[in-house]
C-alpha cells in the first residue's frame, strides 16, 4: 500500500457518525484512521456528543441536515464507506435509501454505547440496524453487540448477510482476538493485548481502517487484516487527553516495523493456540536459496544441479502412485549427490517416506498435512502466500520460508490474485523478517535482477528455464548473476 503524493487524488472515505468534543472516539478517530492511509475523509455528522464519566450529552442531528450532508458528501465519490453511532431511525433510511445500490464498500460499526457504558442512541437500534445491514459489506460487533448482529444476520435473506468481525477486545484473555467471517473464509486475528494511554476509539479506528485499507483496493479479509496492524500500532502509540481517557494515534501502516497478527482457522470460540508457542520449522542454512527451478520430472535435475544451482523443487501433477514414489524417489537421490535442497511440492507424504529436504505447500494443503510430523522428521517447509491473510496464515506456522507470487502476471497456472509488483515483494520483505523470501511468478531473465533488489532470498522460475532453448547455459547465467547480487 503505497503514500499517496501530493500531485495525486487521494481516495476518499465516507465517514457516518457521531462528534466528541475531547477528540479520542467518533469522528474524530475516524478521520486520523483514514488520514493515517494517506486516503481523504469525507465526515457525516449523526449527532453531537459531550461524553464524560458523569454522563453523555446527545444532540441527534435532524434528518433534513443530516439528508444533505449525505447527499454532499455521496458526491464526492467516495471510494468507500464507514458506518458508527446512527442516532435516529430516520438516519438509517437515509443511508439505506442513498447508498444502496451504490456498490461501495460499506464498513457498519453498530455502536449505540460508548466504551464508558452509556447510551447513545434513544431510538430502537434493532430497527436501525435491520435497515443498515443491507447495505453493509461487514459489520464489525463487539462482545456485547455480537448476539443482536448474529441474530439479524440469520434472519437475512439467502447470500445477503454481511461479512463479519466479531471483536475480541473487551474478552478476559492475555491476548487479544477478533474473529471474521465471510462465505467460504473464516479465521482467528489475534495479538498481544497492550496496556495503552488511550483506550477509547478502538472501534471507530478498526472499522474506519478497514474502510481505507478498501478504498485502496484491499480485499475484504486482507483490510481486516491491515486493520489489525493499525489498531495494534495506534494503541501503541496512543497519549493521554483527559483524567478519563486517552486517544490512538493511527500512523501509515508501512511505516517502521509493521507487524502481522497471527491467524488461525476455525470457528468462534475454538480455542486458538497461544501465540509464540509454535515450533519454527528448521532454516535453509545460509547458502542463500537464490535461483530455485521448479521442474514437474526428476530428470531436471541432472540437467539444471550441475550448472550451479543449490535448490530445486518437483513440481508433479500428472502422475500417481508407484510412478511418483519412483519420480520423488529419484529426485532425492539425485539432491543429495549435488548436496542441492530439494523441495517437494504438495507430496508431503512421499517426501517423507523418501527423506526430502522439504516440502513446499499452497494455501489449500497446509490443512492436510500432518505439519508436527514434518517438523519432528527434520524437514523444511515453504508455503505459498498470495495475500496479506495468507502470508499471516504462513507465518503463524514459522515455516522455512515464504514464498510471494504473483510477482508479475503468469501462463504457468491460473491465478486470481492480482500481481504483486516489486512494491508488494519489498512489503513482504518488510514482514517476513529474517525468514527467506522467494519470488515466483512471470520472472524471466530480464527481471531476475531487479527481483533480488526487491529482498527476495530466492527467485522461483518455471517456464524461464524449462521453456529455454538452452535451459543449461540461462541457469549458469543466472547463477553467476545471483552469485554478483548476494557477494
Amino acid at each position: 500500500m503505497a503514500r499517496v503524493s501530493h500531485t495525486e487524488t487521494p481516495p476518499r472515505v465516507l465517514c457516518i457518525g457521531g462528534s466528541e468534543c475531547t477528540g479520542v472516539t467518533g469522528l474524530a478517530t475516524d478521520m486520523r484512521s483514514v488520514e493515517a492511509f494517506a486516503a481523504h475523509p469525507l465526515p457525516v455528522v449523526t449527532a453531537v456528543t459531550a461524553q464524560h464519566r458523569g454522563g453523555a450529552a446527545v444532540q441527534v442531528i435532524d434528518a433534513a441536515t443530516f439528508d444533505s450532508q449525505l447527499a454532499c458528501a455521496l458526491a464526492a465519490e467516495p471510494a468507500a464507506i464507514k458506518i458508527g453511532l446512527v442516532a435516529s431511525l430516520d438516519q438509517a433510511r437515509s443511508i439505506a435509501r442513498q447508498v444502496g445500490g451504490r456498490k461501495l464498500p460499506v464498513v457498519l460499526d453498530p455502536v449505540s454505547r460508548n466504551s464508558l457504558g452509556q447510551d447513545l442512541v434513544a431510538a430502537d437500534h434493532t430497527a436501525i440496524l435491520t435497515a443498515l445491514l443491507p447495505v453493509a459489506t461487514l459489520v464489525t460487533p463487539n462482545e456485547a453487540e455480537a448476539e443482536p448482529i448474529r441474530a439479524l444476520r440469520g434472519n437475512a435473506a439467502a447470500g445477503a448477510a454481511p461479512a463479519v468481525l466479531y471483536k475480541g477486545g473487551h474478552a478476559a484473555s492475555a491476548d487479544c482476538r477478533d474473529h471474521f467471517e465471510q462465505p467460504g473464509l473464516a479465521f482467528t486475528l489475534s495479538g498481544p493485548r497492550i496496556e495503552a494511554a488511550g483506550e477509547r476509539g478502538t472501534g471507530c479506528c478498526l472499522a474506519a481502517s478497514v474502510a481505507a485499507a478498501l478504498a485502496l483496493g484491499h480485499s475484504l479479509a486482507d483490510a481486516v487484516v491491515v486493520a489489525k496492524m493499525c489498531i495494534d500500532r495506534a494503541l501503541r502509540q496512543g497519549y493521554a487527553v483527559t483524567a478519563q481517557g486517552g486517544a490512538l494515534r493511527p500512523t501509515p501502516p508501512w511505516e517502521g516495523r509493521p507487524r502481522l497478527p497471527r491467524l488461525d482457522f476455525g470457528e468462534r470460540g475454538e480455542q486458538a493456540p497461544t501465540p509464540g508457542r509454535q515450533e519454527a520449522f528448521p532454516d535453509c542454512g545460509p547458502r542463500p536459496l537464490g535461483i530455485y527451478p521448479v521442474v514437474d520430472r526428476a530428470a531436471w535435475l541432472e540437467r539444471l544441479l550441475p550448472c550451479g544451482v543449490t535448490t530445486i523443487q518437483l513440481r508433479v501433477k500428472d502422475l500417481a502412485g508407484a510412478a511418483l514414489a519412483r519420480e520423488v524417489a529419484t529426485a532425492v537421490r539425485i539432491a543429495r549427490a549435488f548436496d542441492a535442497r530439494l523441495f517437494v511440492n504438495d507430496h508431503w507424504r512421499l517426501a517423507l517416506d523418501h527423506g526430502a529436504y522439504g516440502v513446499h505447500l499452497g494455501q489449500e494443503d497446509l490443512a492436510g498435512a500432518d505439519l508436527p510430523e514434518l517438523r519432528r522428521a527434520g524437514l523444511r517447509l515453504g508455503i505459498s502466500t498470495h495475500c496479506l491473510w495468507e502470508l499471516a496464515r504462513a507465518l503463524t506456522h514459522q515455516p522455512s520460508y515464504v514464498a510471494c507470487g504473483p510477482v508479475y502476471a503468469t501462463t504457468s497456472k491460473i491465478m486470481p490474485w492480482r500481481p504483486q509488483g516489486l512494491a508488494g515483494l519489498a512489503r513482504w520483505r518488510q514482514l517476513v523478517g529474517r525468514r527467506p523470501l522467494v519470488a515466483i511468478g512471470g520472472i524471466d531473465t530480464r527481471r531476475a535482477a531487479a527481483v533480488a533488489a526487491a529482498g527476495a532470498d530466492g527467485v522461483a522460475m518455471i517456464s524461464a528455464l524449462t521453456g529455454s532453448d538452452n535451459p543449461q547455459d540461462t541457469a549458469r547465467a543466472l547463477v553467476r548473476q545471483f552469485r554478483r547480487h548476494y557477494r
